[in-house]
């Protein structure tokens, strides 16, 4: 039998206070061996001195690390654990008018403090799980979760192991330290002044030591197929120039040009095309012909040699990439007027679609994982260009993509105020 009992008459808990002496004598003493103790994060927070007299859109800011999706009043965000939760785990409710309750520093190392803390004053061996509220992508309510644990297992792995009906199972990881959360939550409620419960019956999810704790359930960010909250996706493109020898998937860069293609365009018209330069025969020809048709132009400018080798290699990202995508314009909706103004214009209008639409390839590419760099090459150069490629006359090449996956993670991007760019009338 599993039996999950709330834990009342612990007192309004305070900076400096011995949790694991409170939770004692709350518990009437009756803790044993093999039990789990599921404590809110809240008065664990509290005893740390997590408690801070600032604004909660202030302490929000704080204690993000980034935003994955903003809405209205709503902020989800990162927090420096790794967690993804509402307003970074910062709570103004059950707390002095003025302040507002942070995560714990540590939650694991909460749970390690005491769990030790328990060992020595009660004599017995428990786990412990502290936990927090969150809301969940595609579920409606919230459930508590473990942020913090010490002393059991945080998740069984069933991958390899048969079910009942002798399939071998490949994914089945079970998150052992939500469910106890979770279930504890039923006793402890949000209005009950439950902050902690016992659940008994599960020794067997108990161990000797620590263990790795809840930050073991934090997914790496590179396995995270969900990594970007929608706050996030059109700060993911970044320019990248140095790639590895990983090969690019091209159903990744087919799915990106599909997110491409929504771009808005004159006319109703479809105007871009996008060249998929995958084998290296092709890419070779390409830019071995870009690259002799630049040097005559700096030739013809009056570049000494070393000014030329120089100017050269800006274009090596393209030598390096895995895969390049020359993006076409095609204008065969163009209007034609009588005038070089109107014409003008026309030309300009569909300019700017294809790079709307190249601004949803770069941001589709990130999204899928991969490193890019818009270089501007193709356009000085569109017949070359054309006939490396043996694409069609009228096709208008603007630019080309480099795509790869980056070598390393580029810099942080500096600020930039949006002033600096905003008139106003």
């Amino acid at each position: 039998m599993i039996t999950v009992m709330g834990v009342a008459g612990l007192p309004e808990v305070t900076a400096g206070a011995d949790l694991s002496s409170l939770i004692e004598e709350a518990s009437g003493g009756d803790l044993r061996d093999g039990d789990i103790l599921v404590v809110t994060s809240k008065i664990i927070s509290k005893a740390e001195g997590r408690v801070a007299g600032m604004a909660r859109e202030d302490a929000i800011e704080a204690e993000t690390v980034r935003v994955v999706a903003r809405r209205e009043a709503t902020t989800i965000a990162q927090t420096r654990h790794g967690f993804v939760l509402a307003a970074a785990g910062v709570d103004a409710s059950n707390t002095a008018p003025g302040t507002v309750v942070l995560l714990p520093a540590d939650p694991d190392e909460s749970a390690r403090r005491l769990r030790k803390g328990l060992q020595e004053r009660a004599g017995v061996s428990v786990g412990v799980v502290v936990t927090d509220t969150m809301g969940r992508p595609w579920r409606n309510g919230q459930t508590d979760t473990a942020i913090g644990a010490a002393g059991i297992v945080v998740a069984r792995d069933y991958r390899g192991t048969p079910d009942s009906f002798g399939n071998i199972l490949e994914v089945t990881v079970t998150a052992v330290a939500d469910e106890l959360a979770a279930a504890a939550d039923l006793v402890k409620g949000k209005a009950l002044g439950i902050p902690l419960a016992i659940v008994r019956g599960l020794p067997e999810f108990v161990t000797e030591a620590d263990g790795p704790g809840a930050r073991a359930l934090v997914r790496p960010a590179d396995e995270d197929m969900f990594r970007f909250g929608s706050a996030e996706v059109p700060l993911a493109r970044r320019t990248v120039r140095e790639f590895t020898a990983e090969p690019v998937d091209g159903a990744a860069v087919r799915r990106a040009v599909a997110t491409a293609i929504t771009a808005p365009a004159p006319h109703h018209s479809q105007p871009w095309r996008f060249v998929l330069v995958e084998s290296a025969a092709a890419r070779t020809t390409l830019l071995d012909a870009m690259l002799d048709a630049w040097i005559a132009d700096l030739r013809g400018d009056g570049f000494t040699e070393d000014q030329i080798a120089r100017r050269v290699r800006r274009g090596e990202p393209l030598r390096r990439a895995p895969l390049i995508v020359v993006p076409c314009l095609v204008m065969d909706a163009a209007h034609t007027y009588p005038d070089d103004r109107r014409n003008h214009s026309e030309q300009a209008m569909f300019t700017v679609a294809m790079g709307a639409a190249v601004q949803n390839l770069l941001i589709a590419l990130a999204v899928e994982g991969l490193g890019s760099a818009w270089i501007s090459s193709t356009l000085f150069c569109q017949d070359v260009t054309l006939r490396a490629l043996d694409l069609p006359a009228g096709w208008l090449p603007m630019g080309a993509i480099a795509v790869g996956h980056p070598a390393q993670s580029p810099a942080p991007r500096p600020p930039r105020d949006p002033d600096d760019f905003l008139v106003v009338r």
